[in-house]
Protein backbone atom coordinates (compact mmCIF):
# COMPACT_ATOMS: atom_id res chain seq x y z
CA UNK A 1 0.00 0.00 0.00
CA UNK A 2 1.36 3.67 -0.59
CA UNK A 3 1.50 6.32 1.46
CA UNK A 4 2.23 6.42 5.28
CA UNK A 5 0.07 4.94 7.83
CA UNK A 6 0.20 4.38 11.84
CA UNK A 7 -1.79 1.31 13.20
CA UNK A 8 -2.88 1.26 17.01
CA UNK A 9 -3.52 -2.45 17.96
CA UNK A 10 -2.39 -5.39 20.12
CA UNK A 11 -0.69 -8.34 19.40
CA UNK A 12 -0.07 -11.29 22.42
CA UNK A 13 -1.63 -9.01 24.56
CA UNK A 14 0.65 -6.51 24.50
CA UNK A 15 -0.32 -2.73 23.27
CA UNK A 16 2.01 -1.63 19.91
CA UNK A 17 1.93 1.23 16.94
CA UNK A 18 3.29 0.24 14.17
CA UNK A 19 4.38 2.67 11.32
CA UNK A 20 4.32 1.35 7.58
CA UNK A 21 5.22 3.55 4.69
CA UNK A 22 4.78 2.41 1.43
CA UNK A 23 4.10 -0.76 2.57
CA UNK A 24 7.12 -1.34 4.58
CA UNK A 25 7.69 -1.30 8.37
CA UNK A 26 9.50 1.58 9.29
CA UNK A 27 8.99 1.55 13.12
CA UNK A 28 7.34 -0.38 16.07
CA UNK A 29 6.69 -0.10 19.45
CA UNK A 30 5.55 -2.09 21.57
CA UNK A 31 4.67 -2.82 25.45
CA UNK A 32 6.52 -4.76 27.65
CA UNK A 33 6.72 -5.49 31.96
CA UNK A 34 9.67 -3.62 32.53
CA UNK A 35 9.38 0.30 33.43
CA UNK A 36 8.63 2.84 30.64
CA UNK A 37 11.49 5.28 29.85
CA UNK A 38 9.86 8.45 30.59
CA UNK A 39 8.74 7.21 34.22
CA UNK A 40 9.66 9.10 37.22
CA UNK A 41 9.85 8.15 40.75
CA UNK A 42 10.30 9.26 44.03
CA UNK A 43 13.43 7.17 44.76
CA UNK A 44 15.55 6.38 48.07
CA UNK A 45 19.13 6.14 48.02
CA UNK A 46 20.74 2.61 48.72
CA UNK A 47 24.70 2.42 48.44
CA UNK A 48 26.98 4.30 46.38
CA UNK A 49 28.76 2.11 43.63
CA UNK A 50 32.49 2.86 44.62
CA UNK A 51 34.79 3.85 41.50
CA UNK A 52 31.85 4.41 39.43
CA UNK A 53 30.48 7.69 40.85
CA UNK A 54 27.21 6.77 40.93
CA UNK A 55 24.49 5.59 43.37
CA UNK A 56 22.07 2.74 43.28
CA UNK A 57 18.47 3.31 44.55
CA UNK A 58 15.50 1.84 45.51
CA UNK A 59 12.13 2.30 43.17
CA UNK A 60 9.11 0.35 43.35
CA UNK A 61 9.97 -0.95 40.35
CA UNK A 62 13.40 -2.45 41.45
CA UNK A 63 16.46 -0.65 42.14
CA UNK A 64 17.58 1.41 39.83
CA UNK A 65 21.46 2.89 39.40
CA UNK A 66 22.27 6.61 39.11
CA UNK A 67 25.40 7.81 37.15
CA UNK A 68 28.00 10.86 38.42
CA UNK A 69 26.42 12.03 41.77
CA UNK A 70 27.82 13.81 43.85
CA UNK A 71 26.89 14.88 47.98
CA UNK A 72 24.04 12.27 47.97
CA UNK A 73 23.57 10.05 51.27
CA UNK A 74 22.13 6.60 51.68
CA UNK A 75 18.36 7.24 53.05
CA UNK A 76 17.79 10.71 51.34
CA UNK A 77 14.99 10.86 48.38
CA UNK A 78 15.36 12.25 45.11
CA UNK A 79 13.43 12.57 42.10
CA UNK A 80 14.75 10.67 39.13
CA UNK A 81 13.65 9.64 35.99
CA UNK A 82 13.94 6.13 33.45
CA UNK A 83 15.79 6.83 29.97
CA UNK A 84 16.32 3.36 28.66
CA UNK A 85 15.91 -0.41 29.51
CA UNK A 86 17.88 -2.18 31.87
CA UNK A 87 20.20 -5.61 30.44
CA UNK A 88 19.25 -8.31 31.44
CA UNK A 89 19.88 -8.56 35.67
CA UNK A 90 20.98 -5.17 35.50
CA UNK A 91 19.50 -1.72 37.42
CA UNK A 92 17.14 0.37 35.67
CA UNK A 93 19.22 3.15 34.13
CA UNK A 94 17.50 6.72 35.90
CA UNK A 95 18.75 10.21 35.31
CA UNK A 96 17.89 13.72 37.59
CA UNK A 97 17.03 15.60 34.61
CA UNK A 98 13.72 15.46 34.41
CA UNK A 99 11.49 15.70 30.91
CA UNK A 100 7.59 16.54 30.45
CA UNK A 101 7.39 15.77 26.52
CA UNK A 102 4.39 15.32 24.68
CA UNK A 103 3.79 16.09 20.93
CA UNK A 104 4.75 19.93 20.51
CA UNK A 105 6.28 20.77 24.36
CA UNK A 106 8.84 19.88 26.25
CA UNK A 107 9.13 21.21 29.74
CA UNK A 108 12.65 21.33 31.41
CA UNK A 109 12.47 21.94 35.07
CA UNK A 110 16.28 22.03 35.16
CA UNK A 111 17.33 24.30 32.51
CA UNK A 112 15.02 27.31 32.20
CA UNK A 113 14.50 29.42 29.06
CA UNK A 114 12.41 28.98 26.02
CA UNK A 115 13.69 27.29 22.95
CA UNK A 116 12.17 26.61 19.94
CA UNK A 117 13.34 23.51 17.02
CA UNK A 118 16.40 24.65 14.50
CA UNK A 119 14.14 22.72 11.92
CA UNK A 120 11.70 25.73 12.39
CA UNK A 121 13.73 28.81 10.43
CA UNK A 122 10.39 30.70 9.12
CA UNK A 123 10.90 33.82 11.69
CA UNK A 124 7.36 34.67 11.40
CA UNK A 125 6.28 31.08 12.58
CA UNK A 126 8.71 31.81 14.94
CA UNK A 127 7.25 34.82 16.21
CA UNK A 128 4.16 33.30 15.91
CA UNK A 129 5.58 29.82 18.49
CA UNK A 130 6.77 32.80 20.91
CA UNK A 131 3.78 34.23 21.15
CA UNK A 132 1.91 31.12 21.82
CA UNK A 133 4.67 30.07 24.42
CA UNK A 134 5.04 33.21 26.81
CA UNK A 135 1.41 33.42 27.05
CA UNK A 136 1.42 29.42 28.32
CA UNK A 137 4.39 29.60 30.43
CA UNK A 138 3.22 33.34 32.16
CA UNK A 139 5.05 33.50 35.59
CA UNK A 140 6.48 29.79 35.76
CA UNK A 141 10.27 29.17 36.15
CA UNK A 142 10.75 26.18 33.89
CA UNK A 143 12.18 25.54 30.57
CA UNK A 144 10.65 25.00 27.38
CA UNK A 145 11.31 23.55 23.92
CA UNK A 146 8.81 23.83 21.32
CA UNK A 147 9.36 20.80 18.78
CA UNK A 148 9.57 20.32 15.27
CA UNK A 149 5.69 19.34 15.24
CA UNK A 150 4.73 23.05 16.32
CA UNK A 151 5.56 24.27 12.19
CA UNK A 152 1.90 25.24 11.12
CA UNK A 153 0.06 23.17 13.58
CA UNK A 154 -3.11 24.71 15.59
CA UNK A 155 -2.09 27.44 18.35
CA UNK A 156 -4.65 26.00 20.62
CA UNK A 157 -3.37 22.27 20.59
CA UNK A 158 -0.10 23.65 21.46
CA UNK A 159 -1.31 25.82 23.76
CA UNK A 160 -3.18 22.60 25.05
CA UNK A 161 -0.01 20.75 25.01
CA UNK A 162 2.33 23.69 27.08
CA UNK A 163 -0.16 23.62 29.67
CA UNK A 164 -0.06 19.72 30.41
CA UNK A 165 3.03 19.86 30.61
CA UNK A 166 3.61 22.45 32.84
CA UNK A 167 0.87 21.03 35.30
CA UNK A 168 3.06 17.95 35.23
CA UNK A 169 5.64 19.31 36.16
CA UNK A 170 3.78 21.41 39.09
CA UNK A 171 2.50 18.03 40.13
CA UNK A 172 5.55 15.79 40.63
CA UNK A 173 7.61 18.87 41.55
CA UNK A 174 5.40 19.76 44.46
CA UNK A 175 5.38 16.20 45.70
CA UNK A 176 6.27 16.03 49.52
CA UNK A 177 5.82 12.17 50.14
CA UNK A 178 8.69 10.17 51.81
CA UNK A 179 8.28 6.76 50.21
CA UNK A 180 9.39 5.22 46.91
CA UNK A 181 6.69 5.62 44.38
CA UNK A 182 5.87 6.25 40.89
CA UNK A 183 4.68 10.23 40.37
CA UNK A 184 4.53 10.26 36.34
CA UNK A 185 4.07 7.62 33.92
CA UNK A 186 5.67 6.78 30.67
CA UNK A 187 4.12 7.02 27.55
CA UNK A 188 2.99 3.81 26.50
CA UNK A 189 2.95 2.58 22.65
CA UNK A 190 -0.05 4.14 21.47
CA UNK A 191 1.08 7.40 23.53
CA UNK A 192 4.35 7.43 22.29
CA UNK A 193 3.07 6.89 18.57
CA UNK A 194 1.30 10.21 18.59
CA UNK A 195 4.11 12.06 19.98
CA UNK A 196 6.77 10.93 17.88
CA UNK A 197 5.04 9.72 14.62
CA UNK A 198 4.05 13.20 13.68
CA UNK A 199 4.14 12.83 9.66
CA UNK A 200 0.75 13.21 7.57
CA UNK A 201 -0.60 9.65 8.34
CA UNK A 202 -3.75 7.22 7.72
CA UNK A 203 -4.40 6.14 11.13
CA UNK A 204 -5.76 2.87 11.88
CA UNK A 205 -7.01 1.96 15.27
CA UNK A 206 -9.95 -0.79 14.62
CA UNK A 207 -8.91 -4.19 15.76
CA UNK A 208 -7.07 -6.64 13.20
CA UNK A 209 -5.48 -3.41 11.70
CA UNK A 210 -2.08 -5.19 12.17
CA UNK A 211 -2.49 -8.49 9.93
CA UNK A 212 -4.85 -6.00 7.38
CA UNK A 213 -1.70 -3.80 7.01
CA UNK A 214 0.62 -6.05 6.85
CA UNK A 215 2.53 -5.71 9.60
CA UNK A 216 2.22 -9.26 10.85
CA UNK A 217 3.91 -10.08 7.70
CA UNK A 218 6.34 -7.67 8.07
CA UNK A 219 7.64 -8.73 11.65
CA UNK A 220 7.98 -12.20 10.68
CA UNK A 221 10.56 -10.85 8.30
CA UNK A 222 12.26 -8.60 10.62
CA UNK A 223 12.32 -11.40 13.16
CA UNK A 224 13.99 -14.01 11.22
CA UNK A 225 17.25 -11.53 11.19
CA UNK A 226 17.63 -12.23 7.47
CA UNK A 227 16.73 -8.73 5.99
CA UNK A 228 16.36 -8.49 2.25
CA UNK A 229 18.80 -5.69 0.78
CA UNK A 230 17.69 -3.45 -2.46
CA UNK A 231 19.67 -4.69 -5.15
CA UNK A 232 20.03 -8.32 -4.05
CA UNK A 233 21.87 -9.46 -1.03
CA UNK A 234 21.13 -10.02 2.58
CA UNK A 235 21.49 -8.12 6.47
CA UNK A 236 21.46 -10.86 9.15
CA UNK A 237 20.97 -8.87 12.59
CA UNK A 238 21.90 -11.09 15.53
CA UNK A 239 21.84 -10.50 19.23
CA UNK A 240 24.53 -12.13 21.49
CA UNK A 241 24.96 -11.69 24.93
CA UNK A 242 27.43 -8.95 24.43
CA UNK A 243 26.47 -7.20 21.68
CA UNK A 244 24.65 -7.52 18.60
CA UNK A 245 26.40 -8.92 15.56
CA UNK A 246 25.53 -7.54 11.83
CA UNK A 247 26.75 -9.81 9.03
CA UNK A 248 26.73 -8.11 5.40
CA UNK A 249 25.80 -10.77 2.95
CA UNK A 250 25.96 -9.75 -1.04
CA UNK A 251 23.82 -13.22 -2.09
CA UNK A 252 24.36 -14.34 -5.67
CA UNK A 253 25.86 -10.91 -7.00
CA UNK A 254 29.18 -11.85 -8.04
CA UNK A 255 30.14 -8.77 -9.55
CA UNK A 256 33.19 -6.07 -8.57
CA UNK A 257 30.59 -3.82 -7.16
CA UNK A 258 28.75 -6.38 -5.04
CA UNK A 259 30.69 -5.12 -1.87
CA UNK A 260 30.08 -1.76 -1.93
CA UNK A 261 26.35 -2.01 -3.09
CA UNK A 262 25.25 -4.73 -0.33
CA UNK A 263 27.13 -2.57 2.48
CA UNK A 264 25.78 1.08 1.26
CA UNK A 265 21.83 -0.61 0.92
CA UNK A 266 22.67 -2.40 4.60
CA UNK A 267 23.82 1.46 5.56
CA UNK A 268 20.33 2.80 4.83
CA UNK A 269 18.47 -0.52 6.20
CA UNK A 270 20.40 -1.06 8.84
CA UNK A 271 18.66 2.07 11.64
CA UNK A 272 15.18 0.51 10.50
CA UNK A 273 15.94 -2.96 11.34
CA UNK A 274 17.36 -2.17 15.11
CA UNK A 275 14.32 0.14 15.67
CA UNK A 276 11.90 -2.61 14.96
CA UNK A 277 13.56 -5.22 16.64
CA UNK A 278 14.40 -2.87 19.53
CA UNK A 279 18.17 -3.71 20.05
CA UNK A 280 20.84 -1.55 21.27
CA UNK A 281 24.01 -1.67 23.02
CA UNK A 282 27.28 -2.25 20.83
CA UNK A 283 26.90 -3.35 17.29
CA UNK A 284 29.45 -4.71 14.91
CA UNK A 285 28.82 -4.99 11.86
CA UNK A 286 30.98 -7.30 9.39
CA UNK A 287 30.73 -5.68 6.26
CA UNK A 288 30.74 -6.94 2.80
CA UNK A 289 34.55 -6.98 1.16
CA UNK A 290 35.46 -3.57 -0.96
CA UNK A 291 37.84 -1.10 -1.41
CA UNK A 292 39.00 1.03 1.40
CA UNK A 293 38.23 4.39 -0.76
CA UNK A 294 34.75 3.03 -0.25
CA UNK A 295 34.28 3.08 3.70
CA UNK A 296 33.73 7.44 4.02
CA UNK A 297 30.82 6.49 1.74
CA UNK A 298 29.57 3.78 4.05
CA UNK A 299 30.02 5.98 6.84
CA UNK A 300 28.37 8.52 5.54
CA UNK A 301 25.84 6.81 4.82
CA UNK A 302 25.12 5.42 8.11
CA UNK A 303 25.32 8.49 9.34
CA UNK A 304 22.79 10.02 7.46
CA UNK A 305 20.49 6.82 8.09
CA UNK A 306 21.30 7.52 12.08
CA UNK A 307 20.31 11.16 12.05
CA UNK A 308 17.11 10.80 12.42
CA UNK A 309 16.49 7.66 14.50
CA UNK A 310 14.96 8.56 17.59
CA UNK A 311 17.47 6.43 19.76
CA UNK A 312 21.15 8.35 20.07
CA UNK A 313 23.54 6.09 18.50
CA UNK A 314 27.43 6.88 17.52
CA UNK A 315 29.57 5.57 15.41
CA UNK A 316 32.39 4.38 16.70
CA UNK A 317 34.70 3.49 13.72
CA UNK A 318 36.71 0.64 12.14
CA UNK A 319 38.57 -2.23 13.69
CA UNK A 320 41.83 -3.67 12.96
CA UNK A 321 39.66 -6.67 11.78
CA UNK A 322 37.86 -4.51 9.34
CA UNK A 323 34.59 -4.43 11.59
CA UNK A 324 32.72 -1.17 12.20
CA UNK A 325 31.55 -0.46 15.33
CA UNK A 326 28.47 1.57 16.92
CA UNK A 327 27.24 2.18 20.02
CA UNK A 328 23.48 2.58 20.38
CA UNK A 329 21.27 3.52 23.47
CA UNK A 330 19.35 1.05 24.80
CA UNK A 331 15.45 2.84 24.46
CA UNK A 332 13.51 -0.05 24.14
CA UNK A 333 12.67 -3.53 24.84
CA UNK A 334 14.11 -6.36 22.15
CA UNK A 335 11.38 -7.43 20.48
CA UNK A 336 12.91 -10.90 20.95
CA UNK A 337 12.06 -10.99 24.46
CA UNK A 338 8.36 -9.99 24.42
CA UNK A 339 7.04 -12.17 21.36
CA UNK A 340 7.85 -15.50 21.31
Amino acid sequence: MKGTQIILDHIDGHEAAALMVDGRLEDFLIAGDAPIPGTIYRARADRPMKGQGGMFLTTPDGPAFLRQVKGLAPGQHLLVQVTGYAEDGKAIPVTQKLLFKSRYAIVTPEAPGLNISRSIRDEDERDRLLEIAHEEMGDATYGLILRSACAGADPDEIAEDIAAMVAAAGQVLSDEGTEAEVLHEGDTPHLQAWREWTVPAQIEQEPGGFERAGVLDALDVIRSGRLPLEGGGYLYVEPTRALVAVDVNTGSDTSLAAGIKANMACAKTLARALRCLGLGGQIVIDAAPMPKKDRRAFEGALRAAFKTDPEETTLAGWTTLGHFELQRKRGRIPLSEILS
